[in-house]
């Protein structure tokens, strides 16, 4: 059981080697969710084994679809989809379920999805996946803790819409749902992360037609079908800035390999400024050390292509023990600074006010008994126990699991000693 699982992870110098990006897991569960669209088979290739990537091919496997998944290649053929009403206890195990609201109610005309579940790490409502859905011509009724939409007549109209605020996974919903709708739909104001990028150029490749791609206007011509095919996952750039990081923390030398370098280009532009060397080739980053202590940085989260807020708690632990005072603003999410207790617990000199965290760097941190708090966080923790000293015990590894695909194996490979137990029950 995953509750009674804990990582150790010990420092053992600076890490070197190299390490293969996994697929991304921000951009496989919209991807993931748009084979409902499909008319034929779909085969996905880069995807991580990942808890999350588990959970929505259950959904869609309760919905009819058949699955299977080998070598980190995944087949979904939807024909058998015969259901419109999304498993609540499989919803509510991650928010990003909420992602097969649009591609059920642009087949079938109506859907039914629980309001969805994941990190506790700020609100994240819905209500632009529902604004966007409503521009649609989608009928829209909350009721018990399920979102029921329906639309008049079964087919979506296109629209012209502009979301209030930038939101990838409202972005992703309401562009699955727009592909199959009636007319060409005018989306504004769209995220601009190439996850979302990815979504839109695997549909294409399944006979949707969206032009703007990469940029805030997407247009999307409506068809009436979509087709099967094969597409290839982009690697996880939060991935790859975690091994950054690692490799900056460890004041190691290490190259990760199979990368979109320009993905994480806010990421390299940080540890540059905090004195770390970095070289990219067209695919590959390579990670090593300039100076013998790491400069304190001043960090504000924001949309791509800026700093990411995915990246924000590994950055902290790296402030924690960097020289000088570090500072950190939160715009994305209300709630993300919940591993800095943790951190704390390590011995690392953190002040949080609202959305502004300090931290001052101190000379080294002690192994500790930690609980993740989130995905992100529980990385944090990770990098944080590969400086430390004597052994750091993290707990609450179901947030690990949802989002880095064997990354103990890919940290044992470049030095790193961390080892997974599970504790008698």
């Amino acid at each position: 059981m995953k509750d009674l699982e804990r990582l150790l992870v010990n420092n053992n110098g600076p890490l070197r080697g190299s390490v293969e990006a996994s697929g991304a897991k921000n951009a496989v569960l919209p991807i993931l969710a748009a084979t409902i669209l499909a008319s034929e088979p779909v085969t996905l290739n880069n995807v991580p084994a990942l808890q999350d990537v588990f959970v929505l091919s259950k959904i869609l496997e309760d919905l009819g679809a058949k699955v299977s998944f080998s070598n980190n290649q995944l087949i979904v053929d939807p024909r058998g989809i015969n259901k419109t009403r999304a498993n609540h206890d499989l919803v509510s195990q991650m928010r990003a379920s909420i992602l097969v609201l649009g591609p059920i109610l642009a087949k079938f005309g109506e859907a039914e999805v629980s309001l969805p579940g994941g990190c506790a790490i700020g609100s994240r409502p819905v209500d632009q996946h529902l604004l966007g859905m409503e521009a649609l011509g989608a009928k829209i009724k909350i009721e018990n803790g399920y979102v029921h939409a329906s639309v008049n007549g079964g087919r979506l109209k296109a629209n012209h819409h502009a979301f209030d605020v930038v939101t990838v996974t409202g972005v992703e919903n309401v562009l699955m749902a727009a592909v199959l709708a009636n007319g060409v739909t005018v989306l504004e104001n769209c995220a601009k992360e190439p996850e979302v990028s990815d979504l839109a150029n695997m549909l294409v490749r399944l006979g949707a037609k969206i032009e703007g791609i990469g940029t805030d206007r997407l247009t999307i011509t409506g068809v009436e079908k979509l087709s099967g095919g094969e597409y290839t996952v982009m690697p996880d750039r939060i991935e790859i800035g975690t091994y950054m990081v690692a490799g900056a923390m460890t004041f190691g030398d290490i190259t990760i390999e199979s990368c979109i370098p320009e993905h994480v280009e806010a990421v390299t532009f940080a540890l540059r400024q905090a004195g770390c060397g970095v070289e990219t080739t067209d695919s590959s980053i390579r990670i090593y050390p300039l100076i013998s202590r790491l400069k304190a940085l001043r960090i504000k989260t924001a949309p791509y292509p800026l700093f990411a807020t995915d990246m924000q708690a590994q950055f902290m632990a790296m402030a924690a023990v960097s020289e000088g005072t570090s500072s950190i603003i939160e715009t994305i999410f209300e709630n993300r600074f919940m591993h800095a207790n943790e951190l704390v617990r390590m011995g690392a000199n953190i002040k949080i006010d609202n959305r502004l965290a300090l931290i001052e760097g101190v000379e080294k941190l002690s192994g500790a008994t930690v609980t993740a708090t989130d995905l992100r966080a529980s990385a944090a923790l990770i990098l944080a126990g590969l400086v430390a000293e004597d052994t750091t015990t993290i707990g609450a590894l179901h947030h690990l699991d949802r989002g880095y695909d064997s990354i103990e194996a890919k940290l044992t490979n470049l030095g790193a000693k961390i080892e997974r137990i599970t504790l008698a029950s």
